[in-house]
């Protein structure tokens, strides 16, 4: 990856976690973080929100104040010191937000399921944002990025996928605006085009990544043509020079879906002339397929990631995987489920695809 010297092709993704009490990253993800650090390993953290309308869920941390800043800087020195190389995840939820929440729309999210899966979550009528508005939200971004820089991050992921605002603007099924903003493919595009725009002058081209699920339909949010949607994010991002894109592989299984797709990811790969990063459900077999055919130059693992702080060194000798434990993922405890998962002791060594 340009700029950064990886010692493996194993990423840790971005995973929603909610341990940051009031919106403020807490102490204990210093071992959380560090955990999963290697020398040269590549990091990304959990979703952090631009502005104050940003949050979708409870405990979830935010990067648009001075105080969000400096709960965080502790947290990357911490990986820095360890050699780790740390991104941090932007996000606005949209829909999915009861502030009341803004979208491009203002239609609702009907399904009656939360983040975890369980029923009985209920989702207000969003607000559908002005074009003055949009402004707002893209200075926020630009904002949220000088301030992950502050924090000592080395880049930052703009969050444009799993149904959240940007994906929202991106997908047909839930932009339904006739103006500059909605109707035509560009014009669903400009948005978040806008934003990587705003960030790549603020903080520099080589410090931004983004996150696309072309494919994916979170939230409600589908498109009618993912494959020329994809298509047309990977060749536009290229006017910018970021360093990375990273996708969700159309195959994945979602929370509450249980059916498979396999529709390739390889134009966009082909397409996009930086680092290309899959994420899907990838296990060590999958992960080294992929870059052995050249699908991908990284992997995000999430799950796996999760439940094996030291998941790189487990590949590497190809040992036994932790399960994880779904009961935990957006619990709030500050160690059960997040800092307790154990540590490899020892096992055979076998090969992995080595370095970049």
């Amino acid at each position: 990856m340009a700029n950064f010297d990886l010692s493996h092709r194993i990423v840790l993704a971005p995973m929603t976690r909610m341990r940051s009490y009031n919106f403020i990253a807490q102490p204990h993800s210093i071992l959380y973080y560090t955990q999963r650090t290697t020398n040269g390993g590549f990091l990304i953290s959990e979703a952090s929100g631009i502005s104050d309308t940003a949050q979708g869920y409870p405990h979830t941390p935010g990067i648009w104040t001075k105080e969000h800043v400096e709960a965080w800087k502790p947290i990357v020195r911490a990986v820095h010191e360890k050699g780790g190389i740390f991104f941090c995840q932007l996000w606005h939820a949209g829909r999915p937000n009861g502030n009341p929440p803004i979208s491009c729309t203002d239609k609702p999210i009907q399904t009656d399921k939360d983040i975890g899966g369980s029923n009985g979550a209920i989702f207000s009528t969003p607000h559908r944002l002005t074009i003055h508005e949009i402004s707002q939200v893209i200075d926020d971004f630009r904002v949220a990025a000088k301030n992950a820089i502050e924090a000592g991050f080395d880049g930052i992921e703009i969050h444009a996928a799993n149904g959240y605002l940007l994906d929202q603007f991106l997908k047909d099924q839930v932009n339904d605006r006739t103006d500059e903003y909605g109707g035509t493919l560009k014009n669903r595009c400009r948005f978040p085009l806008e934003i990587v725009k705003a960030i790549a002058q603020e903080i520099g081209p080589h410090r931004v990544g983004i996150r696309l699920s072309p494919y994916a339909d979170y939230n409600e949010c589908g498109d009618s043509n993912p494959y020329s949607l994809g298509l047309y994010m990977a060749e536009a991002l290229n006017k910018y020079n970021i360093l990375y894109c990273h996708v969700i592989e159309p195959r994945m299984i979602t929370q509450f879906e249980k059916q498979e797709t396999k529709r390739s990811l390889l134009p966009m790969r082909k397409a996009f002339k930086g680092t290309f990063i899959v994420a899907g459900g990838y296990d060590r077999n999958g992960g080294n397929e992929v870059l052995r055919r050249g699908g991908a130059d990284l992997v995000a693992f999430g799950r796996l990631f999760l439940a094996n702080p030291d998941l790189p060194r487990r590949f590497e000798v190809n040992s036994i995987i932790n399960k994880y434990d779904r009961s935990t993922f957006y619990s709030h405890d500050p160690v059960i489920g997040y800092t307790d998962y154990p540590f490899l002791d020892e096992a055979n060594s076998r090969e992995f695809v080595r370095p970049l």
